[in-house]
């Protein structure tokens, strides 16, 4: 049935074409109707043969002037054919003819923004928008919509997509497209009222719950945004972006467990993905069971070899359990990626210094303090490495740099402090040592860790009790 129905309308194309062809040839019998020449510019298009349907539609609208239809299709060819400005008055002269047709107002549309001139576009649709109803207004709101978003107006999207809500309550491609809109232009609070009114009327619409929940989630309502993803979830158990939402928000309530759980149900529901690998192991990290964090990290790597980031991650949980070795190896494979990371090479050096590989160290800590110079973590290290190696000379050098470069912070006065007393310069070690402690008494701790056994002189115990002496209350 369907065959022969499809082998009757090939002939019925053939006939129509042959008369086409008398047509042109000027022979007078022959005589085209209206919906006939339609097929045949359509037939036309569809073979991109785009001189010949204009041909056809030129044919057509000599035979049929006042015809909208065949007038709107040749405006149609020209924007295909780039002629944005010929268009544009075939359909003016439509306007006249019938205001009634919602292709006038794409097509003039489609037009204006291919001659950059969005605000025109928008004007067209937002006066076509008024003389519409049903699925043609909300049609219109769509192309609208996209216009604004074409010249960033972002408001006026998520207004375009509120009003085709408004009129459509589970148009999906209206809730899809607004869920971004919402945490895009901050409007959680509207897009909550919204979308309980769609509950109301629609309860069982996942969608409605599911965008309801990524609004709470959009004003760090976790819970709140949790309690309605399992409502998504009660409705449609394989909808994944729920999962996915929800994991990221028990995230960051810091339910670790929690997370791990609902994302490892994102993994058996679609294509394993990179990121939400990387999303368990960090959960894991936190829970510091480095070793499931490691086999995640290395999940994701496999997804995505050129993400350096996750070899550091990797590292880092080595260094957690002072594997040094294991954290070199898996630093070393990000630096080959992306060679210039400041982090990177502050974790090499790191690692360096604990493997008491002092020179190896000093390089790379270089290296972060020259792409970040006043880090205060990459100098502090530094200086903590040539002190702990016995370079006390250049130890100190360091610490004159890292306080040109920093301002002065009273970590670095604490340092010099430190660098003086091993260097056996008793006097001026004492004197930047109250210095320290009258600026920031708290570092006293970092800088004992430097060097515990500085409790044993007793006039550093002397100026540290001064300084808590003088800090005591008085009855």
């Amino acid at each position: 049935m369907g065959d022969n129905s499809y082998r009757q309308d090939k002939e019925e194309l053939r006939a129509l074409l042959r008369q086409y062809h008398n047509l042109k040839q000027g022979y007078s019998y022959s005589f085209i109707e209206e919906e006939a020449f339609e097929r045949i510019i359509d037939y036309y298009d569809e073979k991109e043969d785009m001189a010949s349907a204009l041909e056809a539609a030129d044919h057509g609208i000599e035979q049929y002037p006042y015809s909208s239809i065949l007038q709107i299709k040749k405006a149609d060819i020209l924007i295909a054919t780039r002629r944005y400005k010929e268009a544009l008055l075939i359909l003016d002269k439509v306007e006249i003819l019938d205001r009634g047709d919602i292709n006038l107002y794409i097509l003039k549309t489609d037009a204006y923004l291919a001659l950059d001139k969005q605000k025109q576009a928008a004007a067209i649709l937002e006066e076509a928008v008024e003389l519409f109803k049903g699925e043609e207004k909300i049609e219109l709101l769509f192309e609208l919509a996209d216009v604004y978003d074409d010249y960033e107006e972002f408001d006026k999207v998520f207004n375009c997509l509120k009003l085709i809500l408004e009129q459509d309550p589970i148009n999906e491609e209206a809730l899809y497209k607004i869920c971004f809109w919402t945490d895009y232009t901050g409007r959680n609070e509207e897009g909550i009222r919204l979308y309980e009114k769609i509950i109301d009327l629609h309860p069982f619409n996942e969608l409605a719950w599911f965008n309801l929940g990524a609004a709470y989630q959009g004003l760090k309502l976790y819970e709140k945004s949790i309690d309605a993803y399992q409502y998504a979830i009660a409705i449609d158990e394989k909808f994944d972006y729920a999962y996915r939402n929800m994991g990221d928000a028990y995230l960051r309530m810091r339910k670790y467990k929690d997370a791990i759980e609902v994302l490892q149900k994102v993994l058996a529901l679609t294509r394993p993905e990179d990121v939400i690998y990387e999303a368990i192991a960090h959960c894991y990290t936190r829970l510091k069971n480095f070793a499931q964090a490691r086999f995640h990290y290395r999940k994701a790597s496999h997804l995505n070899p050129d993400a350096s980031h996750l070899y550091y991650k990797i590292a880092c949980t080595y260094m957690n359990e002072e594997h040094w070795e294991s954290a070199v190896k898996n630093l070393e494979t990000a630096m080959r990626i992306h060679r210039s990371q400041p982090d990177y090479n502050l974790a090499l050096a790191q690692c360096y210094m604990e493997m008491n590989r002092v020179k190896d160290a000093v390089i790379y800590f270089s290296n972060f303090i020259k792409a970040r110079p006043k880090n205060i973590k990459g100098w502090k290290e530094l200086v903590k490495c040539l002190y702990k190696a016995g370079f006390y000379e250049e130890a100190l050098e360091q610490v004159h740099n890292a306080i040109r470069n920093t301002e002065n912070k009273p970590i670095l006065i604490f340092y010099k402090s430190a660098v003086l007393f091993a260097l056996e310069n008793a006097k001026e070690a004492l004197s930047y040592l109250e210095t320290a402690m009258e600026k920031s008494p708290k570092l006293l701790k970092q800088f004992i860790e430097l060097d515990p056994s500085m409790l044993h002189n007793q006039q550093i115990i002397q100026v540290i009790g001064k300084h808590k002496k003088n800090k005591r209350p008085k009855n």
